[in-house]
């Protein structure tokens, strides 16, 4: 079979692209830990997350609104979607961080946001992810001799927040850092992480 020298161009070209422009190797991970505002931050500074992403799932309403999920009964928790190059972080690294942002042992609220819609909760995509997702949890259970509340749910729609959410922290940093200490959020991980607490 012959080649022209545009497809023989062509062909060296992509086999010479660096790793990170495969799209095989983008996945999607997502994880609700209360407040989303909150949960974006731990994500974006780790290396190999390409991108972090606000939003609602595991409830029945379609498109839901942030007025209708924070007033409870939709169902859905507030969450965040991880787009992470798997070649750079593994998905066990982002459970890790995870676990070192919530607090596991409280049950249907985060902090000082209380209600079924702040719940901790891990949404394995596959089962891959999803084996990964019920170790770990038995090994903070195992760690800490405590019934971990955190649930492990079924894969639904994530519905991506309203604009105003995305980024919040960087939006409006005053705002944040106000309520992230109103809320307790760093004393609390503090209290059961130690020196390995998740930070702002």
């Amino acid at each position: 079979m012959r080649f022209s020298l545009m497809t023989f161009c062509a062909l060296t070209t992509l086999a010479l692209l660096p790793a990170d422009h495969a799209e095989a190797e983008q996945r999607e991970a997502i994880f609700a830990g209360g407040c989303f505002w909150c949960m974006e931050p731990p994500y974006d500074k780790l290396e190999g997350v390409i991108s972090t992403t606000s939003g609602y799932i595991g409830g029945e309403t379609e498109r839901p609104t942030y007025e209708q999920v924070s007033g409870g009964g939709t169902g859905h928790a507030e969450a965040v979607k991880v787009v992470f190059d798997d070649e750079v972080v593994d998905y066990a690294t982002l459970l890790d961080v995870f676990w070192h942002n919530i607090d596991p042992f409280a049950e249907g609220r985060q902090f000082c946001d209380v209600g079924d819609q702040y719940r901790s909760a891990i949404f394995p995509l596959d089962q891959h992810q999803r084996r990964l997702a019920e170790a770990s949890k038995e090994e903070v259970e195992a760690r800490f001799e405590r019934d971990v509340k955190t649930r492990i749910e079924a894969s639904a729609p994530f519905w991506k927040a309203e604009e105003y959410h995305q980024n919040f922290y960087q939006k409006n940093p005053v705002r944040y850092r106000f309520y992230r200490a109103g809320c307790g959020r760093d004393d609390r991980l503090e209290a059961v992480w130690g020196d390995a607490a998740g930070t702002p």
